[in-house]
């Protein structure tokens, strides 16, 4: 009943920091209480680029004739799409189940806490508790949707990612409270689908964290779309009707109701950390979260924390590196690794987000740079002037750069259209290696790509557009 490794929670910074562990040579083992793969596989990242790819094939199928198809008009199985969701998200949690295998890492179902120095109790759903010995053990125990004090998610009137992702029935209209990532991926899901969507937004703009150029550009779209957006705005209370909901909305200009068949309470996340033993050994937090230091050490030797619940970007891929990092460090530590790890450079974090068109950043945003006292060029290349995009009939959007002018540092970029998410890497690999304007320029990009819109995009920076 003792391991070198416990990982609590099986996320992506779970599960990959019990499989690098495991590789490196640790016995380890992993606690989880109710699916493998965490919140991103089962109910996430992967059943909602499900859900999206649905949306996306229906508007391929209603603008069929735009590309010389005639076919017959399309219904949307609501009950089929949610199904299809459900499993791929099944499909993806059994490849975790097999990695476990392959990897020789023990499963520990059940709800596992900290029981004191070096000791793990797991308890099962039986209510049988079982005490674990390890010399480390790796909190990753992930975050859950953020409730507002006055917007109470319920299941049914009120609801949250979880419910929206298996809806029985598909709502007549939708209110989406909120408009980060989650929040406008299923306001496009269900408006694409044929819900009334209406965004309320607190922030003046939606997308908030992204540059302004991409949040004009996304409100734009919308809009067209028929999504009603609200910004500067706030729901205050919720009441339920025979048929729906009505909801009191606070806007610049007074207040309003707005009637709904559903709330979708999209106001982000808060991190787990209740009920998993912190207190019991005086582990830190501050504002919610784990306080860490560069390689996931807690204030308390031997314990780590990763992913959501510790400062940063709440990302699967930040969770995942972050785990790679923790893990390495403390392998090198007791020499079964061979070099100390790089910590995380978070200003390098690529952000994605999967509605139509995809929105994706990395860096700097303009304002950003502008106020850390960079002057900069500026270049942004539309995808109405990209011949693959013209081709492929997914004009909507552009790249937008952001250099240093005085040295010629990639700061950042900022993009919204078709596939852009599958785009940004690039960026984020010429940052890492310090990679100037010129470099890229001279590294030849293919044609005919959405991709060389990048390149493109440098080119009007710098005042050598050639396609523009």
């Amino acid at each position: 009943m003792a391991y070198d490794v416990i990982v609590i929670g099986s996320g992506p910074g779970g599960y990959v920091a019990a499989i690098r562990a495991s590789q490196l040579g640790f016995k380890t083992a992993i606690v989880e209480r109710e699916n493998l793969g965490g919140i991103c596989l089962n109910w996430g990242c992967i059943p909602t680029k499900a859900l999206l790819k649905s949306a996306q094939v229906l508007e391929y199928m209603q603008h069929s004739k735009d590309y010389g198809i005639t076919v017959a008009d399309a219904q949307v199985d609501f009950p089929a799409v949610i199904k299809r969701s459900r499993g791929v998200a099944d499909k993806m949690s059994r490849g975790v189940q097999f990695l476990m295998k392959k990897n020789k890492i023990d499963v520990l179902m059940g709800n596992g806490k900290l029981k004191s120095k070096g000791q793990v109790e797991v308890t099962d759903k039986d209510g049988k508790a079982t005490v674990y010995d390890a010399k480390h053990i790796i909190l990753a125990t992930g975050a859950r949707a953020r409730e507002l004090p006055n917007l109470k998610i319920d299941g049914k009137n009120v609801i949250g990612y979880r419910e929206a992702l298996a809806l029985p029935t598909q709502p007549k209209s939708m209110i989406v409270v909120g408009s980060g990532a989650i929040g406008v991926e299923f306001a496009y899901f269900y408006a694409t689908l044929g819900t009334k969507v209406t965004i309320v937004e607190f922030m003046p703009r939606i997308v908030p964290v992204e540059d302004e150029d991409i949040s004009k550009e996304l409100e734009k779209i919308y809009k067209k779309k028929g999504i009603e957006i609200m910004t500067n705005s706030s729901v205050e209370a919720v009441e339920a009707t025979g048929n729906g909901v009505k909801a009191k909305v606070k806007t610049a200009t007074g207040e309003i109701t707005l009637e709904a068949d559903v709330v979708l309470s999209a106001v982000g996340i808060a991190a787990n950390i209740e009920n998993i033993g912190l207190e019991q050994l005086g582990i830190k937090t501050d504002k919610g979260r784990v306080v860490v230091d560069g390689y996931y050490q807690t204030n308390v030797p031997g314990v780590y924390a990763i992913g959501d619940m510790v400062p940063g970007q709440a990302l699967a891929h930040v969770a995942s590196k972050e785990a790679i990092v923790c893990v390495e460090a403390l392998a090198y530590n007791e020499k079964k690794y061979a070099h100390k790890p790089a910590t995380i450079d978070y200003m390098n974090i690529p952000g994605c987000t999967y509605c139509a068109p995809e929105v994706a950043s990395v860096g700097y945003t303009e304002k950003a740079a502008r106020e850390a006292g960079y002057e900069v060029k500026v270049g942004k290349f539309p995808f109405s002037a990209s011949g693959k995009a013209t081709a492929a009939g997914a004009t909507e959007g552009f790249v937008k750069v952001i250099f240093d002018a005085k040295y010629g540092e990639w700061l950042g970029t900022h993009m919204i259209g078709a596939n852009v998410t599958e785009i940004i890497a690039e960026t984020v690999v010429a940052r890492k290696l310090e990679t100037t304007y010129q470099e890229v320029l001279d590294s030849i990009h293919p044609h005919p790509t959405m991709s060389e819109s990048v390149k493109d995009a440098i080119e009007v920076a710098y005042g050598e557009a050639i396609h523009l």
